[in-house]
């Protein structure tokens, strides 16, 4: 199996619930994001339209983060899913320079506090579960742990909630769709078949698990 997501901008509204949730799934330290919604418009007034574009890690089958990495901490698993090993980075941001779509975080700071204050009992627990290192490099990873978690107990991603990225499962307008990109009727390569699915930056070969629709 390949994971992928498919995306339907005819449906995106730009609310930027899926940018919210991954950093709240994820507890993210203030200035880093693994999703993103750029936004830009076509046309002149009165005839404007606007443009929204969800961006995340494309988990790609010819990744150049992989090729670059000097010590191996970016690596892709079977599933197709491009992971980084925090504790064999060394935060040298060859990937972050490489990616061609910028989806790489460079960790500057352990600090996850918000307010002066100091950290919430929230924050203190996301530094236990999801564990950032100091002079690393972090991105989207598909919720591969909630995959993993999901699969264990029987369930299917992209069907199944506990088992779903974060981002897919917050999107009202449905506009996000995870699944198996080798399964030819799985819900993801129906929708590519169909409205004839495009990838960024198709031209370069990196061979993305994102594709876009309209």
């Amino acid at each position: 199996m390949r994971w992928g997501m498919v995306i339907d901008l005819k449906k995106c509204y730009g609310c930027n619930a899926c940018v919210l949730a991954c950093k709240q799934e994820h507890f993210l330290p203030p200035g880093v994001f693994f999703n993103h919604v750029k936004m830009t418009e076509t046309g002149k007034y009165p005839n404007v339209k606007k443009l929204m574009y969800p961006t995340i890690c494309n988990h790609c089958e010819n990744a150049v983060c992989v090729d670059v990495c000097p010590t191996g901490a970016t690596y892709r698993r079977e599933d197709g899913i491009i992971a980084v090993d925090q504790d064999v980075c060394i935060g040298c941001q060859y990937c972050v320079m490489a990616c061609p779509y910028d989806q790489r975080n460079y960790i500057d700071t352990e600090d996850r506090a918000y307010y002066d204050q100091g950290k919430s009992e929230r924050e203190q627990l996301g530094e236990k579960m999801y564990p950032l290192k100091k002079n690393t490099v972090a991105k989207c990873t598909f919720c591969m742990e909630r995959i993993d978690e999901g699969l264990k107990k029987g369930l299917i991603p992209g069907k199944d909630r506990e088992a779903t990225p974060a981002c897919v499962n917050t999107c009202y307008t449905h506009a996000r769709i995870f699944g198996d990109l080798d399964d030819p009727e799985s819900a993801v390569s129906k929708l590519i078949r169909e409205y004839n699915g495009k990838t960024l930056f198709e031209e370069i070969g990196t061979g993305p698990a994102v594709y876009y629709i309209e």
